[in-house]
């Protein structure tokens, strides 16, 4: 299989042309937050009005990130970094930074008892609108397409295998945005919750850039996309300068120095070792040189031989839905 990256996605661009000024990566993850196209469409009809989207950036927002990006302590402080923070935790408390920022947050990770051992649920975000108080259930994720001969919600598959985009959705649809009929939810939170949306965010990834002939059903179809491979079919691809990008690394376009970044043979023998421990995928950045800085142009996973078969073996186990 030939990968081709010449054509080149436009959010990278499009984030580099508007967001190249900011220079920390926490910052730069918060920005992509804000201005990365919705995973989910919210005009498609099965949603129901259910998807949440951000309004777009004015002036003073594009101010403040960069004035945090020039003092960013505040920032850090709030994220509370530690060793093994999930990334979706991570784009969880960057996300209650900016809200708390616009004055709307009323709640962050209110948690929903029935009793001291049983744990109903939890509440991501309540947010004031208007005078209303709506429930936001929020998620970062990334996926790779695992079949060829289909974009079903259910092909596109974690990189740990741990779930599909299809489950996830319905989790949160059928179960996760209905947490405030449960009769417990009444003695969390300060007033009735108006309504309940999903906020989702993420990149989706084909194998060999090979674009799905029908978007998957109620994507949106600017949704943020790289591609995946194999090791071995890597060696197709046209770049020199790359960075593996670490797990909290994987929200916004890379902006790299150059001597943080890795040529194909050290790339290969990073891959290598990672396989030797761990069959999940990991996750480049391809540069390439704009001034004193080395700037993503795609993304793209490297997945072990194996990792197809394990991913279609975990997708036939889903039920039907």
């Amino acid at each position: 299989m030939s990968v081709s990256v010449e054509l080149r996605p436009a959010f990278q661009a499009q984030f580099h042309a508007r967001w190249n000024h900011l220079n920390d990566p926490h910052v730069r993850a918060l920005a992509w937050l804000l201005v990365a196209p919705d995973l989910l469409d919210p005009t498609a009809p099965e949603w129901q009005g259910r998807i949440a989207s951000l309004p777009p950036l004015n002036d003073d927002t594009a101010h403040w990130l960069a004035a945090l990006d020039t003092d960013p302590v505040e920032l850090l402080a709030s994220l509370d970094i530690q060793p093994l923070t999930r990334l979706g935790r991570y784009a969880e408390n960057l996300m209650a930074f900016y809200l708390r920022h616009l004055g709307v947050l009323v709640a962050h990770g209110v948690q929903v008892r029935a009793s001291k051992s049983d744990t109903v649920g939890e509440f991501d975000f309540l947010v004031r609108e208007d005078q209303e108080l709506v429930h936001w259930e929020f998620a970062t994720k990334l996926y790779l397409l695992e079949a060829s001969d289909g974009c079903h919600a259910d092909y596109f598959v974690g990189p740990n295998l741990a779930d599909t985009l299809g489950a996830k959705v319905r989790k949160i649809m059928e179960r996760q945005l209905s947490l405030s009929k449960h009769p417990a939810a009444r003695l969390c939170v300060p007033e009735p919750i108006s309504h309940a949306q999903a906020l989702v965010k993420g990149w989706l990834f084909y194998h060999g850039k090979t674009p799905c002939r029908v978007e998957p059903t109620g994507v949106s179809s600017a949704h943020c996309r790289g591609f995946w491979c194999e090791l071995q079919e890597f060696e197709s691809v046209e770049c020199e300068d790359f960075i593996v990008l670490p797990r909290l690394g994987w929200l916004a376009p890379a902006k790299v120095l150059p001597d943080q970044s890795i040529d194909r043979k050290a790339l290969h023998a990073a891959a290598q070792t990672h396989f030797a421990t761990s069959s999940t995928p990991v996750l480049v950045a391809l540069l390439e040189r704009h001034g004193e800085w080395l700037l993503e142009f795609d993304r793209g996973f490297i997945a072990p031989d194996d990792w197809r078969s394990k991913a279609a073996s975990r997708v036939r186990k889903i039920p039907p839905p």
